[in-house]
């Protein structure tokens, strides 16, 4: 039998071991937390105040930024503290609640992007009914969906996470609490929490990816019997900055999740986290804003209104 001992806390094994590469990762990831939380919340704001952007579309756009200033706030602070720090230490409890809140997250994003090409595919392919079919009501009930069902099953994955058995070796080789690396590191309950992280991940992954290919098949469709070249053109742009977002973040999600954890995977799948922790949250704004011209117009907007307000 293995000897299970009490886990009060994890160590951290973080990004590098290296002191002059922790102060320039502390640099660039504390610049790129600060770029993330500027530009998620100044789209929230965007948003909030212009009357030009009150469809659905940038009410889910909305919540998107929401949940990427969460899910790069539940990771990039520890990781930016423990860069500094001597000890890299995270208590039980905190382990576990990072690990629920990071899954849940995750899943929540999933599902928006999913519920975001749903509403390209209304927006397209049955414009004449789109502003009935895609109410206000309605659309509160389509997003309400991703978190209800992304905090459910985070609770289950976070139970499971919680039957894991340590046998004294407590040092994580991530730079957060992953699911990965902690089971590469437990003594018990192994198994059963492996298959449950491939089960949940592969059919979270596979649904949202039906959403998404079925509503983009049809788009594809519809736009192409478009008899206008500017039609068609105008319809592919609306697409392409929602199928940037989820190709960036469906493909790090895959390669992390749907592979049994082992040595080499686990340390590939910690500069892949980087990528979709930190990385994406800081791209997202800069992908859906760049090209969109009512975004860049209600900037413009609210530039003057502010200027002539001093």
């Amino acid at each position: 039998m293995p000897n299970f001992t009490d886990v009060t806390q994890f160590i951290l094994l973080g990004l590098t071991s290296h002191q002059k590469l922790k102060v320039l990762f502390f640099v660039v990831f504390l610049l790129v937390y600060m770029i993330t939380l500027l530009g998620n919340i100044g789209v929230i704001i965007l948003i909030s105040i212009s009357p030009q952007l009150q469809s659905p579309m940038y009410f889910f756009l909305s919540h998107l930024s929401f949940v990427d200033v969460c899910l790069s706030s539940n990771v990039t602070p520890k990781m930016l503290e423990n860069l500094l720090s001597e000890t890299k230490t995270i208590s039980y409890v905190g382990c576990l609640v990072q690990c629920h809140f990071f899954i849940a997250l995750v899943h929540v994003e999933v599902y928006i992007l999913a519920v975001m090409a749903f509403d390209r595919y209304m927006a397209i392919c049955k414009p004449l009914l789109y502003g009935s079919k895609m109410s206000r009501i309605v659309c509160v009930r389509l997003i309400s969906v991703p978190y209800v069902y992304g905090f459910s099953v985070s609770l289950i994955c976070t139970l499971w996470t919680y039957g894991l058995y340590f046998c004294g070796n407590f040092e994580i080789n991530h730079f957060y609490c992953a699911d990965p690396p902690l089971i590469k590191i437990a003594c018990g309950g192994v198994h059963i929490k492996e298959y449950t992280m491939i089960v949940i991940a592969g059919i979270s992954l596979t649904y949202s990816l039906s959403v998404l290919l079925t509503s983009y098949a049809l788009i594809v469709i519809a736009v192409l019997r478009m008899p206008s070249a500017d039609g068609r053109r105008k319809a592919f742009s609306t697409c392409g900055s929602h199928l940037t977002a989820v190709s960036l973040f469906y493909g790090t999600l895959i390669f992390m999740y749907l592979r049994r954890p082992t040595e080499d995977s686990v340390e590939q799948g910690k500069m892949v986290a980087v990528f979709y922790t930190t990385v994406i949250p800081m791209l997202n704004p800069m992908i859906y804003s760049l090209r969109n011209k009512d975004v860049k117009e209600a900037v413009n907007k609210a530039i003057i209104k502010a200027n002539l307000g001093q």
